[in-house]
């Protein structure tokens, strides 16, 4: 029955024409379809969570307070952890070879990689009631004492309710790299098994997980550690910042903390490798459209674009850079970098999705032809797009406030900007491409044959 389904479900999906001279994965056989339903879920749970939830949370709750932390992160942390050298190279030959090999392993591997994750994140929720009742070691029940004393959200640069503001617009910057990678679900459509079937239903499950993950979590670490903890932001080592790490130890429970160091590492490598694969297939799609390199389109018997895997590989060597003295520093820059590149790469999304809408308003085609819909999208879309362009604008918001200039925190937080308008102007002056007319917009390419009519 699925190996019809996946048939029919080829058969029903369009092609690029092949008078434009470009490529299509289905009719070149390119990349194969060997990643099931699970392995997509699982795919973007373990692309997102990562050492944002484990590590970087602590960061907000020491900036913002609970209530801060718990708020920023259910709207939409920052990962501060730098792995010795020997670590990097094991994790990058590991996930090299993961991605280099036929995508149904790889997508076991992720699937294994983000069930232990999950696995971890769900004990640590349980735990964490544990511990807050008093039925750990110490018998100390926590309750909400730390919502009181030192309070619910804390103070950022400057005092009341306009400080309290900014604490909790603080934890949003740091959500946004948190949340990175949520797209990955769609990028993976390309090799995934009944796209239409499958898609649609990771993408509802994965949004209800994240947030029921990102959610309890933060809430979990905000009652259980006090923002002014020493430990956050001064501990003996970088892994010693997790709150997760702290409130096991402030609990008295043994051996737990160097499960948790170990959990952390498998974090980080599940991360790194379903970004891997991400970006060697939006080299691909490049290279597809005509906007890369032909050589590009290379792939292995297997589907994979060998090319792409080995340019996108050679970016993580930049992760022994996080070895040096100054680890820590480098590591905030790609950082704020990569936190500018998904907000950009979201409301890219999302307008591209408002002009998707009107063209088919144009076309006088009902927005309840569409195969897949959800409540107010064209709305959320403005909405989403809006939300996120602010915090590209204010996200170095504390260099602006009287007393706290300092020239390295304002060029990582807004760097990133004019390397996009560098790059995008670039292309349009070297392309001499324009923006379509909404007219002439192409609804017709790449749809389930016949859904629009």
């Amino acid at each position: 029955m699925d190996a019809k389904e996946e048939q029919s479900d080829v058969e029903r999906m369009g092609t690029y024409e092949r008078e434009r001279g470009s490529y299509h994965t289905y009719q070149n056989g390119q990349l194969q379809r060997g990643l099931k339903e699970r392995h997509v879920q699982f795919i973007a749970l373990g692309g997102t969570i990562g050492t944002g939830l484990f590590l970087g949370i602590g960061s907000a709750l020491s900036t913002s307070g609970p209530l801060s932390l718990f708020l920023g992160y259910l709207f939409t942390s920052i990962a501060i952890w730098a792995m010795p050298a020997a670590w990097i190279s094991i994790i990058l030959v590991v996930i090299i070879i993961l991605n280099i090999v036929a995508v149904s392993i790889y997508g076991e591997a992720e699937f294994a990689f983000a069930s232990i994750k999950i696995i971890t994140i769900i004990g640590l929720l349980i735990l964490a009631v544990v511990i807050d009742l008093g039925g750990a070691p110490t018998h100390d029940r926590l309750g909400f004492r730390y919502w009181h004393h030192p309070g619910s959200m804390r103070e950022y640069i400057g005092q009341g309710s306009t400080a309290r503001f900014l604490g909790f617009f603080n934890t949003l910057i740091n959500a946004a790299f948190a949340f990175g990678g949520v797209e990955q679900v769609a990028v993976a459509a390309g090799e995934t098994k009944n796209p239409t079937r499958n898609i649609p239903k990771a993408i509802r499950r994965v949004f209800w997980r994240l947030l029921f993950f990102y959610a309890l979590g933060s809430l979990a670490v905000g009652v259980l550690v006090p923002y002014d903890d020493s430990h956050l932001l001064y501990g003996s080592s970088n892994t010693a910042k997790s709150p997760w790490i702290i409130a096991v130890s402030n609990a008295g429970i043994p051996v737990l903390p160097h499960i948790l160091n170990a959990v952390m590492i498998t974090s980080a490598a599940s991360s790194a490798n379903a970004n891997l694969y991400t970006g060697s297939r939006y080299l691909f799609a490049l290279a597809q459209q005509g906007q890369a390199p032909n050589f590009l389109l290379k792939c292995t018997k297997h589907g994979v674009p060998i090319y792409c895997v080995g340019i996108t590989s050679a970016v993580g060597l930049l992760s022994y850079m996080a070895v040096s003295s100054g680890g820590e520093s480098v590591f905030h820059w790609f950082s704020c970098l990569t936190t500018i590149a998904y907000l950009l790469t979201w409301s890219a999304i999302c307008y591209a999705y408002t002009r998707f809408r009107r063209a088919l308003k144009d076309a006088n085609i009902p927005s309840n032809a569409l195969p897949f819909r959800a409540l107010g999208q064209q709305y959320a879309a403005w909405g989403a797009m809006g939300f996120f362009v602010i915090i590209l604008l204010f996200n170095g918001f504390g260099v602006f406030i009287h007393g706290n200039w300092n020239s390295q925190d304002f060029v990582s937080a807004y760097v990133g900007l004019p390397i996009f308008g560098v790059l995008y102007g670039g292309y349009k002056i070297v392309t001499r491409s324009k923006m379509v007319p909404i007219s002439q917009i192409d609804l017709v390419t790449g749809q389930i044959r016949g859904s629009l009519n």
